[in-house]
């Protein structure tokens, strides 16, 4: 008696998953492509279905809205970086860390191996997002939101309760204030590059004191 599969075999679940990721991500870089060629506010979603010969439909199974899409990237980011500082050494100070992470991540971005994260395009959205005060306004509230997380990790690294002891969130507080201001900064010069960037953030970096960069577990270093 003949026998069907009531489940996909891995081999055919693997198939269907990477076509499900190719997808996600032909959505996104062409999205990108399109706000930068013409504007995000000129971009609509049934266009970006179409360069991806897709339904409207199938968009929002993978996205749910266009600013989500246009984030997506810096989403990525976001969830190397924290993945990063999880496994960073547990010697490390909380700035080195922190500091050791983002140029694991920044490699990551710069040779084309963190997956949803075209560089060039990736460059080019960081300006537009300066430019485009709702998608700026977005990024800021995610911003927030990805610091209470980056809070978390850097108190439970250093066996600390946040609630009592301020140091983690102004640490991550002030390592997300100078990437604002480098990133600024780079926007204005208008370089280009991931290397310009990450010049302009280590030479903000440098200008931090040493109650950040030293020991906290430290009787010296110890909260007031």
């Amino acid at each position: 008696m003949p026998q069907t599969e009531s489940v996909a075999s891995p081999p055919q679940a693997g198939r269907r998953q990477r076509k499900k990721q190719n997808t996600r991500d032909e959505l996104a870089r062409e999205a990108l492509r399109l706000f930068i060629l013409q504007g995000y506010d000129n971009t609509t979603v049934d266009q970006i279905a179409d360069e991806v010969d897709v339904s409207q439909r199938t968009f929002f199974r993978y996205f749910a809205s266009k600013e989500e899409v246009a984030l997506s990237p810096i989403t990525a980011i976001d969830e190397a970086f924290l993945a990063a500082l999880e496994a960073r050494p547990e010697h490390e100070y909380p700035l080195q860390a922190m500091r050791g992470s983002f140029h694991s991540v920044l490699q990551q971005v710069h040779s084309g191996a963190l997956d949803g994260v075209d560089p060039a395009l990736h460059m080019a959205m960081m300006q537009l997002i300066e430019r485009t005060p709702g998608l700026l306004a977005q990024h800021l509230r995610r911003t927030e939101d990805m610091e209470d997380r980056l809070v978390e990790v850097i108190a439970r690294r250093e066996g600390i309760d946040p609630e009592a002891d301020p140091r983690p969130r102004v640490l991550v507080a002030t390592f997300g204030a100078i990437g604002r201001v480098a990133t600024r900064v780079w926007f204005r010069r208008a370089e280009g590059d991931l290397q310009s960037i990450t010049a302009e953030l280590e030479s903000c970096l440098s200008l931090l004191g040493p109650d950040l960069f030293g020991d906290w577990r430290s009787e010296r270093a110890a909260p007031r």
